[in-house]
């Protein structure tokens, strides 16, 4: 018999309902991430071979240095590879999501640090809103859903 005869009834806490957050199919995953591979390489492709054109389409001073620009364009193709893998078998490769919030975070603060020297417009920002902010709900909500907890069983039980 318990000492005291009435419940008491918790709610319950605000990281129990952050765990219960929204969290999205399997196949809604693979394609936001397929999404995100296509779109990482067509604009990644595009910026390495006219580095100028989203300066000129912003009416943005070209930067002195293109190839600087271009580099970037090919750290964004390379990571459409792992948006790729992860498209195809989000179980085997959930831990590379953590390489791409890295950028998708690092990004705009690297965006809000330049604005703030006066060395880019705001206006630069749609690229900020297209390459990174869109997909931080899809990351955020994989990374806490899938990548928190990997699989470990080996693929032969699957």
């Amino acid at each position: 018999m318990s000492p005291c005869r009435y419940q008491v009834r918790r709610e319950p806490s605000a990281v129990a309902a952050v765990e219960k957050g929204v969290k999205l199919s399997r196949r809604t995953y693979q394609n936001w991430f397929m999404a995100a591979a296509i779109y990482n390489f067509i604009w990644g492709t595009a910026v390495v071979l006219a580095p100028d054109v989203i300066f000129r389409a912003m009416r943005i001073a070209q930067p002195n240095y293109p190839s600087l620009f271009q580099a970037i364009g090919m750290m964004v193709m390379v990571y459409s590879l792992g948006y790729w893998l992860i498209a195809k078998d989000p179980e085997r490769y959930a831990a590379f999501v953590w390489i791409g919030l890295l950028g998708k975070v690092f990004g705009p603060v690297g965006f809000l640090f330049a604005v703030s020297r006066g060395e880019l417009p705001w206006s630069f920002g749609v690229t900020i809103l297209t390459n990174d902010l869109i997909w931080w709900p899809v990351f955020f909500s994989f990374a806490w859903h899938y990548a928190r907890n990997p699989i470990v069983e080996p693929r032969s039980l699957r």
